[in-house]
């Protein structure tokens, strides 16, 4: 079983800046615990620095990448405290191969929240409660 973590991490920061990335780590965590033998895919794991010193070639090929390891995935993580366009575009490209995307997010009521997720969970700690009940198993008779 393959899940990808997509979420927030430069967002809508004005000034070159990484949110806080360790969302990440509890949600591998949580998947772990559940499924030993799952392969977690972390675009943060594949590029440590977000991307941060990138030059305009090297960005857009790992856009570009790391929304096709979306689509590839058995299973998409979106973490979204707040608005983020690369998780979007990762969701949309998860919702039209046809994976469950799994949300974790305030933002209920965003269109891309709303209609790409196969289920939207309002803080990590609900997340974290939904797998370790094994819920996840049930959900997508994994």
């Amino acid at each position: 079983m393959r899940f990808f973590i997509a979420g927030i991490m430069q967002g809508s920061l004005a000034e070159v800046g990484i949110h806080d990335q360790s969302y990440r780590a509890a949600i591998g965590a949580a998947i772990k615990a559940r499924f030993t033998e799952a392969e977690i895919v972390d675009p943060m794991e594949l590029h440590p620095d977000g991307g941060l010193n990138y030059g305009p070639e090297e960005a857009k090929r790992t856009l570009l990448e790391m929304a096709a390891e979306a689509a590839q995935a058995d299973v998409l993580i979106a973490y979204l405290p707040e608005a983020s366009m690369g998780t979007a575009v990762e969701m949309w490209q998860a919702y039209r191969a046809g994976k469950p995307v799994l949300t974790i997010s305030p933002l209920a009521e965003n269109w891309v929240v709303r209609f790409l997720s196969t289920r939207v969970f309002p803080s990590l700690a609900a997340f974290e409660s939904f797998v370790a009940e094994g819920e996840l198993e049930k959900l997508f008779e994994l």
